[in-house]
């Protein structure tokens, strides 16, 4: 493969390698939802997204189906997206508060947007065997974002695959337990993971995570990366 990040998204987008995630994706893209009955859906796997040159990743779960799915980019058109990208857009990381197609506008300064798993899974819930499969991805992501120095991962599954994907790559990562607001040393060069609860629409509207709270998590990841 060509060590580029365009030659890599292009080969994510080509991966058919899990037979249930390829139906469910593509059955998606056929049976819409009524609000979106007029747009072509994407169906296929969904690369990654940003600035090239980001110091910071942003590691969710994977696609919606009538989000990322549809529109073909990472955290755009579906709840998660209203919630996360305003937020972003807040601490400077977005040029625009919205995400709502491939040709909105959207540029992240300085952060790039990815997921442990790249094809929607039925009920938000790969398997394993799927996690493991996509896991290739996200490590040769990472190999490529040379600059990247602070990671948010987005929900417990989000922090486990990118935890696994690190220690297959080498990377002797101590236990780390899931709760919001932590942040831990690592022992590479992306030197420090902050975690968050995903701002799924299960989190956002019973307030598990607010707004207040993401705010306060980006804050400290843009006085981390001021502070070299």
């Amino acid at each position: 493969m060509n060590r580029s990040l365009p030659a890599l998204c292009q080969a994510i987008v080509s991966c058919r390698r899990c037979p249930r995630l390829v139906r469910h994706r593509e059955k998606a893209a056929r049976e819409k939802r009524a609000a979106y009955r007029n747009e072509e859906y994407w169906g296929k796997p969904v690369p990654g997204f940003g600035d090239p040159r980001a110091r910071l990743l942003i590691v969710g779960l994977a696609p919606a189906a009538h989000g990322g799915n549809r529109t073909g980019r990472m955290f755009t058109g579906d709840g998660s997206a209203s919630f996360l990208v305003p937020a972003l857009h807040r601490a400077g990381f977005a040029n625009r508060p919205e995400s709502v197609a491939r040709v909105d506008g959207l540029k992240l300064n300085g952060a790039w947007m990815t997921a442990v798993v790249r094809c929607a899974p039925p009920d938000n819930k790969p398997t394993r065997r799927e996690t493991a499969t996509c896991r290739k991805w996200l490590v040769l992501e990472c190999r490529m974002l040379k600059r990247v120095s602070a990671v948010l991962v987005l929900g417990k599954i989000a922090m486990d695959g990118f935890v696994i994907a690190m220690r297959s790559a080498g990377h002797p990562y101590p236990p780390m337990a899931f709760r919001h607001g932590a942040e831990y040393a690592l022992p590479c060069r992306f030197r420090r993971l902050f975690v968050s609860y995903h701002p799924s629409r299960q989190n956002t509207q019973t307030g598990r995570l607010t707004a207040r709270m993401l705010d306060i998590v980006l804050a400290r990841i843009r006085r981390r990366l001021a502070g070299g």
